[in-house]
């Protein structure tokens, strides 16, 4: 099933589940031996793979012993700067480097309590 905004929160949560738990079996993982390396209960994996609700430290946990944590990217992509930001640094972009300037009294610049 395809996850649609249309559907139910439950029927969202279900699907989920369901991926979750062929993910596990196509690691060949047993519930119980997912349970102990995301440090959760059976309990709890059998819950999330039926659909119902979860912390959503729990799922993470779930998703990187099931090594999809990396979706989580995809899911919530990290802001970049917006496209009026990019069009105001465009005209301040670099165009050629400066030379170094000198001292007003010829010698190199240092700290005053250096001597």
């Amino acid at each position: 099933m395809k996850i649609e905004p249309l559907l139910a929160d439950e029927a969202i949560l279900a699907e989920l589940g369901g991926r979750l738990a062929q993910r596990r079996l196509e690691l060949q993982l047993t519930q119980a031996e997912q349970a102990e390396q995301a440090g959760v209960s059976k309990r709890t994996v059998e819950r999330v793979e039926a659909g119902a609700t979860t912390q959503t430290a729990t799922l993470i946990r779930i998703l990187r012993v099931l090594e999809l944590l990396d979706r989580l990217e995809m899911l919530v992509p990290a802001a970049g700067p917006s496209p009026m930001d990019l069009l105001k640094l465009k005209g301040k972009e670099r165009k050629r480097a400066s030379r170094k300037k000198k001292s007003p009294s010829g010698k190199p610049w240092q700290w005053g309590d250096e001597a």
